[in-house]
């Protein structure tokens, strides 16, 4: 399978580099920088097609930047250089690089662009694109040309002279990725398909005819345990395992009593309308008696992980110890997707952090790990959805804490503070669902660059605000009362906050700007109909320097 490697300097978009190839139906695997000898013997067999250079926070002249051998690739696939991956080519095949007069950062416009290089076939002239550098290029390599400037950058692009397609080198001290960078969609493409040759062979559909064929000569006639969650991770994985090796798959539900309305039954169907084979758990009154009396936010997460592992594991041990020899249970399958992977390992490649959906299983039980979404964006997953026949509100469903609503109730968890949350939750993700928008031009076109399925009329789209949204949740204030007056009565009860972002890949998120009108109905209706609130409050804080969730 063709493929683009992205090696990786530490810049906060080589995911987005990556999205934007894979949109391009293009696979690509990004790797720490000093991490291309891995798949050397790809490069041999021609299944690497290209290589892009991301970012990088570094000067290339700190002593702590992040270096690579430029001669296991220049020369034998087209290169990519972008931003500090740029300053990086140019540093070491005799360019010079040097510290800016000021920081060039954001809106900047192309003022010349050669428009007969094919980096740059179809650009515009004056194309507006998104700078993020302290250094800058005074200096290109001797046998390289210039092939785009701005006002302040003269050697904004460039790239070597005189060489085939095959072993170009290109360079671009803007970034293509960011959505700022008006035509950045037509460079990329313009590198992946037409320089590098790619044959736009990555799609759902294939994902899922290759996927499924090699789960089934992966798993032979074993059986195979998965824990859902209800997200759309675990969901997808689970009907696509389903589609290989049918009821030889078990899946998991645990209910710990802190989801959202309803949602434990609404997702049970929704599986057994799948045709999976689920086992549904309440162990709701066990993690209830644990959590009582703890406020603290990092040891309800530890509470609700380790009592989630034991009742998992009491669940697994049955299926494990109850299939024939003929068909063991030796595969644990989890939801975890490539962005997962990738912020497990720093470019140093050490361990950062674990995403294991499912952790702490007894060694007795000596099961393997199946991941059939490793290698899958968010979007991706959503598209493999779609393609599975999976219904559309699994599909988008925004993500959600595996704590549940324990992370979005301050203080200590009760029943009645689980139900209070639960009711005002409820009307502000229905309301999110039931108010339509009309959208057009950029706002039209991310949406549906997003997947959501949506006609175009006239120019305009119309999609409800929760297809807007990335995320969205109320948070319990428990810990805070306030004054109130409800029926001439005073009130001491306690306020609701509600939390809706946009975002990309939840690494950054702004706050969403909800319609007024909507946020006055959606208010009243919850002081209204919910008992123990009496004031709603709409946070406005983006990430960073705040997170998504409050816990």
């Amino acid at each position: 399978m063709q493929k683009i490697i992205i090696l990786d300097f530490g810049s906060q978009t080589t995911q987005l580099i990556g999205r934007r190839v894979r949109e391009l139906d293009t696979f690509c695997e990004i790797l720490p920088y000093n991490k291309f000898y891995t798949v050397e013997a790809d490069l041999q067999s021609g299944s690497v097609i290209g290589v892009i250079l991301s970012g990088s926070p570094y000067s290339v002249h700190d002593p702590e930047a992040f270096k690579v051998d430029l001669s296991q690739f220049v020369g034998r696939v087209p290169v990519l250089g972008i931003c500090y991956g740029a300053q990086y080519i140019s540093h070491t095949l005799g360019g010079k690089v040097e510290k800016a007069d000021s920081r060039e950062y954001g809106r900047a416009h192309l003022e010349t662009v050669d428009t007969t290089n094919p980096l740059f076939r179809g650009f515009n002239q004056h194309s507006q694109v998104w700078m993020s550098h302290g250094d800058t290029i005074t200096a290109i390599p001797e046998g390289f040309q210039v092939i785009g400037s701005t006002k302040d950058v003269k050697n904004a692009a460039f790239c070597s002279l005189n060489s085939n397609l095959a072993k170009g080198i290109y360079a671009v001290q803007f970034h293509p990725e960011v959505f700022h960078t008006e035509q950045g969609k037509t460079l990329l493409h313009n590198f992946v398909v037409d320089i590098c040759g790619s044959r736009q062979e990555w799609s759902a559909a294939s994902f899922v005819d290759t996927t499924v064929q090699e789960l089934k000569e992966q798993l032979g006639d074993d059986r195979v345990l998965l824990g859902l969650s209800g997200g759309v991770d675990s969901s997808v994985a689970a009907v696509l395992l389903n589609r290989a090796i049918g009821d030889r798959l078990t899946c998991i539900f645990v209910d710990h009593g802190m989801l959202r309305k309803n949602e434990f039954l609404q997702v049970m169907d929704d599986y057994k309308g799948l045709g999976l084979n689920v086992i549904g758990v309440d162990a709701s009154d066990k993690f209830f008696a644990d959590l009582a009396g703890v406020s603290d936010p990092e040891q309800k997460r530890k509470i609700i992980g380790r009592d989630f592992i034991e009742v998992f594991n009491a669940e697994a041990k049955k299926i494990v110890n109850s299939t024939s020899s003929n068909s063991k249970c030796r595969w644990l399958a989890q939801g975890t997707i490539y962005p997962d992977r990738i912020e497990s390992l720093n470019i140093t490649g050490k361990v950062i952090k674990s995403h294991h959906n499912v952790g702490g299983l007894p060694k007795e039980m000596h099961l393997q790990l199946c991941e059939p979404l490793k290698w899958l964006f968010k979007d991706e997953v959503r598209r493999v959805g779609r393609q599975l026949g999976m219904p559309e509100h699994l599909i988008t469903r925004h993500p959600f804490p595996g704590p549940g609503l324990a992370v979005r109730i301050l203080g200590d968890i009760t029943r009645e503070k689980v139900r209070v949350l639960q009711e005002a939750d409820d009307i502000y993700i229905r309301g999110l669902r039931e108010y339509k928008v009309k959208l057009s031009g950029e706002e039209a076109r991310k949406v549906l660059a997003a997947g959501v399925p949506a006609d175009m009329k006239d120019g305009t789209i119309e999609v409800s605000l929760y297809d807007q949204i990335w995320q969205a949740g109320a948070i319990l204030l428990s810990t805070v009362r306030s004054v109130g007056v409800m029926g001439d009565e005073r009130t001491y009860e306690n306020p609701v906050a509600l939390r809706a972002v946009t975002s990309s890949d939840a690494m950054t998120a702004d706050w969403a700007h909800l319609p007024y009108d909507f946020m006055a109905r959606v208010s009243n209706e919850i002081i209204n109909k919910v008992r123990g609130v009496n004031r709603v409050c709409y946070d406005i804080s983006s990430k960073p320097p705040a997170t998504i969730e409050w816990e």
